[in-house]
């Protein structure tokens, strides 16, 4: 059984009761590792901030309380993952990109070749003008084209 409970009150925002029986509103799911590990390491903070619980691992939790936090975290970050990279204007920065993603094809500005960011995995996270974040999660599964077009800015 679980130490605390999870469900959504009237206004739609998650309400967390402890195992001591006190409550919190407007608790908040917060991915520690949201590329590497998306799936594990997530705090359910409170409105000011202040951890309340840590998961080691969202699947191990109750089928209810799984779906509520993966939908609250789903409402919260947006981070397409770009599948091919159709067209870049130029090969200096700024730059506009035409890319599919996981959402459909988009077109953002790359600002400078400094919002582009390696993690140690093969994957990449993009920074657009507008401070979205764009995921590339394996460079060597990207096409032949867009791989040429991204060695460019590497």
């Amino acid at each position: 059984m679980n130490a605390f409970q999870l469900k959504r009150n009237a206004y739609g925002r998650l309400e967390f009761t402890g195992a001591g029986g006190e409550r919190h509103e407007g608790v908040v799911p917060v991915r520690a590792f949201p590329v590497a590990a998306p799936g594990e390491g997530i705090a359910l903070v409170d409105s000011d901030g202040r951890e309340l619980v840590w998961l080691d691992r969202l699947s191990g939790l109750p089928g209810d309380i799984q779906t509520l936090i993966a939908a609250e975290l789903e409402s919260r970050e947006f981070m397409p993952e770009i599948r091919r990279i159709l067209h870049v204007s130029s090969f200096a920065t700024p730059s506009t990109w035409q890319v599919e993603t996981d959402r459909g094809e988009t077109a953002f500005v790359l600002k400078g070749e400094e919002d582009i960011r390696r993690f140690a995995t093969p994957s990449l996270l993009i920074a657009d003008s507008h401070g979205i974040q764009f995921l590339i999660r394996d460079i060597q599964a990207l096409d032949k084209h867009s791989r040429r077009l991204l060695d460019r800015f590497l």
